[in-house]
């Protein structure tokens, strides 16, 4: 197909088969799901409860927070375990917009302190709280909060040239450290119980159909514009340049790259990817705790991206999907057995499956290849020899 008289979003859609099948997926999801949770009854065969619909927007989330750690480990070769932080920021975010909403509806009814604050006797609202009454300072602070966390983090390993397993360990303890502050009551973030109780967003009573509804259609818009942002950052130039990064970075930096702005732009667009991911997540589950800084949670998204397929931005939504359906039927169950069968999946994968259950097909087709291609040792004639 010739694409060079097309525009470059159209470019970018038409190259990729496996993004066109995701994105007309996403879409059909869109349209369908919130049609049948609004308007069919409750006792009909096609009807779409509110908690399946809200089930598969948390899926979304976590499929546009896998889109983010693809984008820096598949094509960067940055192996982040503390992605979890960025992801919770962003939550933390939108969370203390949602408290500020509550008003004089709390328990204790004060207009302007939230109900953990009067709890613990503070007379005003902390500075940091200043300004989040409003929605789009709110989503301001969604990207600024793990963007600026991530380059300031991301200038001084760059720059240092802290790579491979120490970089791990160095982000796993970052979201460590932030689990232990969050944690604290005198931090002003609601400590051990975190941000809960949310009413409303934007007017709209978070407890409604149709508000659910629009959250879950935002987050499948969020999840093809993270895609789209994400395929066009590796098919451009500056992909090329990661993808190189990623194979021998020393070459990279020979060849007269400042490899350290590389990483730097790439891991900071990553770590907004993920706080856009935490924003939309915590009104649909109604909750932002400390506990999203939990250094597992990190881990398992490396296992989503790993099963759906490293280097590959439709994989890590398949993965995504696949591990959290499959750990929510399991932690059912076999509530007891999951983080069994979770590390067992990631070993079966590392071994069996390198490139992910994207990969599987390739790996079939090429076996396929190789069993039908006569043996190189077998004589031929002289017309088979010649074609």
């Amino acid at each position: 197909m010739n694409t060079q008289n097309m525009g470059p979003l159209t470019r970018l859609i038409m190259s990729d088969a496996g993004g066109r099948r995701l994105m007309l997926v996403l879409l059909a999801l869109a349209v369908v799901v919130p049609f049948c949770n609004l308007m069919f009854p409750d006792d009909s065969f096609f009807h779409v409860s509110t908690y399946t619909m809200t089930l598969l927007g948390k899926y979304l989330c976590f499929a546009l927070l896998a889109i983010a750690v693809d984008l820096i480990w598949g094509y960067c070769g940055i192996l982040s375990l503390g992605h979890g932080a960025f992801f919770a920021l962003g939550g933390y975010a939108m969370g203390m917009y949602l408290m500020r909403q509550i008003g004089d509806r709390g328990v204790y009814g004060n207009p302007v302190l939230p109900d953990f604050m009067v709890f613990l006797n503070w007379q005003e609202l902390p500075w940091y709280w200043f300004g989040f009454d409003q929605f789009w300072f709110a989503m301001l602070m969604v990207l600024l909060a793990p963007g600026i966390l991530a380059f300031v983090f991301g200038f001084l390993a760059f720059r240092s040239r802290v790579t491979g397993v120490y970089l791990s360990i160095i982000t796993q303890a970052l979201t460590y450290a932030l689990l232990l502050a969050f944690f604290r009551n005198d931090m002003g973030f609601g400590g051990n119980n975190g941000l809960t109780d949310f009413k409303d967003i934007l007017g709209f009573s978070l407890q409604s159909d149709g508000t659910r509804s629009a959250l879950f259609v935002a987050s499948v818009l969020a999840l093809i514009l993270g895609y789209l942002i994400s395929r066009f950052i590796v098919m451009s130039k500056l992909g090329r340049v990661l993808v190189a990064i990623r194979d021998s970075e020393s070459r990279a930096r020979f060849l007269g790259y400042r490899v350290e702005y590389y990483k730097l732009f790439v891991f900071v667009v990553s770590s907004m990817l993920a706080g856009v991911a935490g924003a939309l997540y915590v009104p649909q589950v109604g909750i932002i705790n400390p506990g999203e800084f939990a250094p597992i949670n990190s881990i398992e998204i490396i296992i989503w991206v790993a099963v759906g397929g490293r280097g590959s931005l439709y994989g890590a939504v398949i993965g995504a999907v696949l591990v959290n359906y499959a750990k929510t039927y399991f932690t059912g169950a076999f509530a007891e057995l999951w983080l069994f069968m979770l590390g067992g999946l990631f070993v079966l994968t590392t071994l069996y499956l390198p490139k992910g259950v994207v990969g599987l097909w390739a790996q079939i087709k090429q076996k396929q290849w190789l069993s039908k291609k006569p043996d190189a040792g077998a004589p031929v004639s002289e017309q088979e020899s010649l074609s």
